[in-house]
């Protein structure tokens, strides 16, 4: 995951257009620290022109309350740089998966 600090950054990485996961998580998150790697591992191998990149919301709360994040973690999905998912705290990867298919998938070919 790449790490983002600002916001001018996620608006950019946005505004392309190109597929996107933000990772919304905090330091001594403990749910955060399980699903991270759980995250990087399933995303790439499912959907490998996701971009992934985590925004450290304890750090950077004006970041997290511009795109409504209010609990850690929470996971933002951009697809044509506007908001299809939005998913927090305890979450089914397996179901997350599976309902990231059809956009992906739609998006994509």
């Amino acid at each position: 995951m790449i790490q983002l600090s600002t916001k001018s950054e996620i608006d950019k990485i946005i505004s392309t257009g190109e597929p996107v996961l933000i990772y919304f998580s905090g330091e001594n998150c403990s749910v955060c620290k399980v699903l991270k790697p759980k995250i990087n591992e399933v995303i790439p191998q499912n959907f490998p022109k996701i971009k992934i990149y985590e925004i450290k919301a304890d750090l950077y709360k004006e970041i997290a309350s511009n795109f409504s994040v209010f609990s850690i973690p929470t996971i933002l999905v951009f697809f044509d740089s506007k908001e299809f998912f939005r998913k927090g705290r305890n979450l089914s990867i397996s179901q997350f998966v599976n309902e990231l298919k059809r956009p992906y998938t739609l998006f994509m070919d």
